[in-house]
């Protein structure tokens, strides 16, 4: 017999991260200031393992992504820079996996993904970034992937950053590996919005919480699905595909439920 699953707490202990939850929104901190919050190995799998604890919170609906302290992430940490340096090949192809693996969880989660960005993003950091569904940043934030300036290749986010903002954009960022102010990573796409600094934690948390309330969950995981999938598939197995999904989608308890809610003229809350 399958045994009920269990709520996730509502607070996980990381080293390197911090994990809570407050009603239905989780938010995942990088907690690593005095490094300004780079990345190593046991952060990403700090990561993956609190995407993946809050993709299973049947509580949750939606996930924000944020930092201590004045930068919110200066990409790969120093030291774990040195180490790649005597790598063998599969131990980069193991590392690389794994940053991937965080990346495409972040970007194909089953809930909704806001950055709140309070400083500078940079190479993986702005990775992170461009895998979440939204992104608000403060006006003093520079953006940008760095890798080529170090010989580095900026190979797993390109995937991600071409869907995003498209080819001219992506060369432009990566090509160049200069760091843009975030009024000009905003026209780019890159970002949602750019507001002041004390007005960025609360004008994240309105978006959470107008998600929550005003949007069934069952309808953001799927249209979220759906834009990540139809970008793979020609036009006409698209549109198929969409016809499918909209036909499945209709027979869902939330359409049912928001149907009768609308030709009742009653407010929906979620």
């Amino acid at each position: 017999m399958e045994q009920p699953q269990l709520p996730t707490p509502a607070t996980l202990a990381f080293r390197y991260i911090h994990y809570h939850r407050s009603e239905r929104v989780i938010s995942i901190t990088l907690n690593r200031p005095e490094k300004r919050n780079a990345l190593n190995y046991e952060m990403v799998s700090e990561l993956k393992q609190a995407f993946d604890a809050a993709e299973n919170d049947d509580s949750c609906k939606v996930v924000i992504l944020k930092a201590s302290g004045p930068v919110f992430c200066a990409g790969a940490d120093m030291e774990y820079l040195q180490q790649l340096k005597n790598n063998t090949y599969t131990e980069n192809l193991e590392d690389s996996t794994h940053l991937m693996q965080l990346f495409y969880l972040i970007y194909t989660l089953k809930k909704v993904v806001i950055a709140q960005v309070n400083g500078h993003a940079i190479a993986g950091g702005c990775g992170l970034v461009t895998v979440c569904d939204f992104a608000y940043s403060v006006p003093s934030a520079r953006l940008g992937f760095t890798e080529v300036k170090i010989g580095f290749l900026p190979a797993i986010v390109k995937v991600f950053l071409l869907r995003k903002i498209g080819e001219a954009r992506t060369k432009e960022l990566l090509l160049t590996g200069d760091l843009v102010p975030a009024e000009k990573a905003k026209s780019f796409g890159l970002l949602n919005e750019v507001v002041p600094e004390e007005e960025l934690s609360q004008c994240v948390q309105e978006l959470a919480s107008r998600l929550c309330v005003q949007n069934s969950g069952q309808s953001m995981e799927v249209t979220k699905e759906m834009i990540a999938r139809v970008q793979e598939l020609p036009l006409r197995e698209a549109l198929e595909y969409a016809v499918e999904r909209n036909a499945l989608g209709r027979a869902t308890d939330d359409c049912q439920l928001g149907i009768q809610a609308f030709l009742d003229k009653q407010p929906m809350t979620w």
